[in-house]
């Protein structure tokens, strides 16, 4: 029999080593998620539109810029993990390419320090480059579970490894907001990337220096070692019969894992449609973190027969499975909308002002002092809701000038070369930046020119105001002109109102009935229910909730249904993911573990493409959202029915036979 040279089975380990092993290798996931925070979702997005983009034509290039990016990255990603992995079988050298690929991720993400105004490729290059490092990074992190963790702790040890990941990027992210509003100019979120890259970093340490490189099936190298690794994956993928219960997991993992992205990645923009402030939309995110801590460990602790409490978490997620929905629903009909941010009635028009709508160039709403100049703009650039039209002026003095009855206005106008700076007045008098607490000025100017930009400004109280634009002839000192131009103003709807102490007090008061409804019912009731939740059965039950969430979605119009909704998704978004990495690693042979979360790896892109296609599809269809939240809950219909047909227990014998074939005495010594 083989044995693998300073390999040291995890059964014969002493129980310090074997915890410091877990402890350093699920501190990787604190460190990295820095990056899945403020890099992927919360920071660099708007800087790239707002910063690096700027002087691009038009902010919907640069969100096709970034897009195009993102996709690439992932295209590449999912093309090189099942070789990659493979490759790191055969060399084994799972911490070689760990290593190497975190290395790169760290130091692109780094130098987005030095990514200022204008400079979009820089950005695009240094975030293709991250995310791949990132992406790629990922792979050999999880194909080391197996390795880290026995059999009977992995759903522990992967899911204490998402509450790691949610508690370090949910603080590294709050201290970067800080930065950003208190830091000048773009230096809050130049630094806040900076900062990424030291966390990830530092915190990588541990899984470097205290996690061994693993043993890997023995492979005679004779010839090119890529050419050996894909002849390698090809006969793994020809023998896909051998692996029939992994290979059905993955497909319902890529399908479900679809609809848990897609909720992750259009939650604030679908947010942010239903017209809840992004203050809301932030904090909601950061909630989203820190309440995936607490759960994420009790669905770890769901299917481990050794857990005495199983009954008592069955209950809370259950009663939390009813009681989330209901007290959102009941709490958005009974409580003021000044609480709850439910939508108030619409403004009308009054005698003297217009209200809510859309008002062209040519409307008589807005009236015009001075000389203008209409112009004709192609309707793809000029991306407003009325028609093409456009006034542009070049004399300074001019003004424009609208009543309305309402509490938010916004202008749509273009920025470039030649535009001058103006100054905006509500009521009368000079509309004061809240920032500076200085007189607000809009400067026109842009190295290129971009149509569709937006300016809402809001009044203290809603009623009647006046809304006046005014050319001042003064321009910025890189601009050739003073021109000041217009495409549209709107009013817009009430602004929502909500008190989140309130709701936030409201929600805790019913965790806090939950965690009584546990204590009083849970062994009594729930027992017998528990003793039969293993890994798979709790992946279904997280998968019930998101269905729940799916259906809800489609009906909620309030910022108290959000919250309670974010709560939802706090319940099940780690627990899910970290067992399905945990149950996918027992029917995975240790011996190709890089081989297999390769495998892995790919399917968590392609789930990255279904969702937001059919969420897009659905959108462009039926002109809402709604819809195509709704439509989500087929991914997880489908992947719970998928599940079901899946033998887990089959798939971990036929995992234990490769191994000890392969592994001989290293994997049963």
């Amino acid at each position: 029999m083989a044995t693998v040279e300073g390999y040291v089975p995890l059964e014969k380990l002493d129980e310090r080593e074997y915890r410091r092993r877990i402890r350093a290798w699920t501190l990787y996931d604190w460190a990295n998620s820095a990056f899945a925070t403020t890099i992927l979702a919360a920071v660099l997005p708007v800087y790239y539109s707002q910063v690096a983009g700027a002087t691009l034509p038009s902010e919907t290039m640069a969100t096709a810029y970034w897009s195009l990016g993102l996709s690439f990255s992932l295209f590449v990603s999912a093309l090189m993990a099942p070789i990659l992995g493979t490759i790191s079988d055969v060399m084994r050298g799972k911490k070689k390419f760990l290593t190497l690929f975190a290395g790169m991720g760290i130091v692109a993400t780094g130098l987005m320090v030095l990514v200022s105004t204008g400079d979009w490729l820089l950005a695009s290059i240094l975030f293709i480059v991250g995310r791949i490092g990132f992406t790629a990074a990922n792979v050999f992190y999880d194909a080391l579970l197996p390795h880290v963790a026995r059999e009977e702790d992995r759903d522990l040890v992967s899911t204490r490894g998402y509450a790691l990941g949610y508690l370090g990027g949910g603080l590294l992210l709050a201290l970067n907001i800080v930065m950003i509003q208190l830091l000048p100019g773009t230096w809050g979120p130049r630094l806040s990337f900076l900062s990424v890259a030291l966390w990830w970093a530092i915190f990588s340490i541990p899984i470097f220096t205290q996690v061994p490189e693993p043993p890997a099936a023995p492979v005679e190298l004779e010839g090119n070692v890529i050419a050996i690794s894909f002849k390698r994956l090809a006969k793994t993928l020809r023998d896909i019969q051998q692996y029939k219960e992994l290979f059905k997991f993955l497909i319902a993992f890529l399908i479900y894992n679809d609809g848990i992205g897609t909720i992750i990645g259009v939650a604030a923009i679908y947010g942010a449609e239903l017209g809840f402030g992004t203050l809301e939309l932030i904090l909601a995110l950061l909630l989203v973190q820190f309440v995936g801590i607490p759960f994420s460990l009790i669905f770890g602790r769901l299917p481990n027969k050794a857990e005495k409490r199983r009954p008592l978490f069955l209950a809370f997620i259950l009663f939390n499975l009813i009681a989330l929905p209901l007290g959102g629903i009941i709490g958005s009909r009974v409580l003021p909308g000044e609480i709850t941010g439910a939508p108030l009635p619409p403004y009308e028009d009054t005698a003297t002002a217009v209200g809510e709508g859309t008002y062209g160039v040519d409307s008589e709403a807005i009236r015009y002092t001075g000389e203008w100049e209409m112009e004709t703009i192609p309707a793809e650039e000029l991306r407003t809701d009325t028609d093409v039209t456009y006034a542009i002026t070049a004399e300074p003095g001019a003004q424009y000038e609208i009543a309305f009855n309402g509490q938010r206005v916004k202008i749509t106008y273009s920025t470039g070369p030649d535009r001058g700076i103006w100054a905006v007045y509500l009521d009368g008098e000079p509309y004061i930046d809240e920032d500076t607490g200085e007189p607000f000025q809009i400067d026109g100017y842009r190295a290129t020119v971009r149509y569709g930009v937006n300016q809402a400004f809001t009044a203290d109280e809603p009623g009647e105001h006046t809304l006046t634009v005014v050319n001042t002839g003064e321009r910025n000192p890189a601009s050739s002109g003073t021109l000041m131009t217009l495409a549209q103003i709107s009013v817009e709807p009430p602004l929502r109102q909500s008190n989140l102490g309130i709701i936030l007090g409201l929600i805790l008061a019913v965790e806090i009935v939950g965690i009584v409804f546990a204590l009083l019912t849970g062994k009594a009731l729930f027992s017998g229910l528990a003793e039969k939740m293993d890994t798979k059965r709790s992946i279904i039950l997280a998968l019930s909730v998101y269905a729940v969430i799916a259906i809800w979605g489609y009906f909620l119009n309030s910022t108290i249904e959000f919250w309670f909704l974010a709560w939802m998704v706090a319940i099940v978004q780690g627990g899910s993911q970290a067992l399905s990495r945990s149950l996918y690693a027992s029917m995975s042979p240790a011996s190709k573990s890089g081989e297999f979360f390769g495998l892995f790896g790919v399917m968590e892109k392609f789930s990255a493409v279904m969702g937001p296609a059919l969420f897009a599809a659905a959108g462009a269809f039926f002109g809402s959202s709604r819809p195509a939240v709704l439509s989500l809950i087929v991914f997880f219909f489908i992947g719970i029915f998928l599940l079901t047909r899946v033998d887990v227990e089959e798939g971990r014998r036929v995992a234990r036979m490769e191994d000890a074939e392969l592994l001989g005495a290293a994997a049963t010594d």
